[in-house]
C-alpha cells in the first residue's frame, strides 16, 4: 500500500501540472497523447477503485480533468485489508496481482506524462523495484492482452527502471 500511494501521489502531481496546451503532445505509449493518457489514467484510478472494492471492470468514460480525486478513492478502497484478500470475482486474478498491476501503470505512466510535458520525474526505488519484478513474470501475458509491446533492448546493466520501460516496450531515451 506505501508503493501504491507513492507512486500515486507522484504521478498525481504530474497530471495537475499539466498545461491544457499539453494536451495533443505525443507520449512515450504511442496510442496516447497527453490528453488520452490523462484520461487513461482516470480510468485506471476509477477501475482499480472497483477492482479493489471486488466489483466489476469499469468502462473508460470521456476525459473528465479529476484524476486526483479518482485516484484518492482508488487509494481508500485498497487501503481496506480485504482489498488484498483473494481473488477479483471480476478478473479471477489474485488481488495482489491487480494491486501491482495498477503500481505498475502509475510508475510506467508517470514517467510517460513527465517525458511528454518535460517534467521531471524520479520514481520511487522500491517501487519500481516491485514493478519490475511482477512484470518479469507477467510479461507474455500483458503482451498476449495487448498491454506492452515489444521489448526495446536496453543494456543489462542498466538501472531497474530503464529495464523495467524496455521489457514492456518503452525506449527509456524517449524524447519529444
Amino acid at each position: 500500500m506505501p508503493l501504491m500511494t507513492r507512486a500515486t501521489e507522484r504521478t498525481g502531481r504530474l497530471v495537475r501540472a499539466v498545461r491544457q496546451e499539453q494536451f495533443g503532445l505525443a507520449t512515450p505509449c504511442a496510442k496516447f497523447d497527453v490528453k488520452d493518457l490523462i484520461n487513461h489514467l482516470e480510468w485506471v484510478a476509477e477501475m482499480f477503485e472497483s477492482l479493489g472494492r471486488k466489483g466489476p471492470s469499469v468502462e473508460q468514460g470521456p476525459y473528465a480533468g479529476d484524476f486526483p480525486k479518482r485516484a484518492e478513492g482508488t487509494l481508500a478502497a485498497w487501503s481496506r485489508p480485504e482489498a488484498w484478500e483473494g481473488t477479483s470475482p471480476d478478473r479471477g486474478l489474485p488481488m495482489t496481482a491487480l494491486a501491482h498491476m495498477y503500481l505498475v501503470d502509475m510508475v510506467v505512466h508517470g514517467w510517460d506524462l513527465a517525458r511528454a510535458t518535460g517534467q521531471e520525474y524520479e520514481p520511487d526505488l522500491d517501487a519500481v523495484s516491485r514493478a519490475l519484478h511482477f512484470t518479469e513474470q507477467m510479461v507474455e501475458m500483458g503482451r498476449r492482452r495487448g498491454v506492452f509491446g515489444a521489448p526495446v533492448a536496453v543494456p543489462d546493466d542498466a538501472p531497474q527502471f530503464d529495464r523495467l520501460l524496455g521489457i514492456i516496450g518503452r525506449d527509456p531515451v524517449w524524447t519529444v
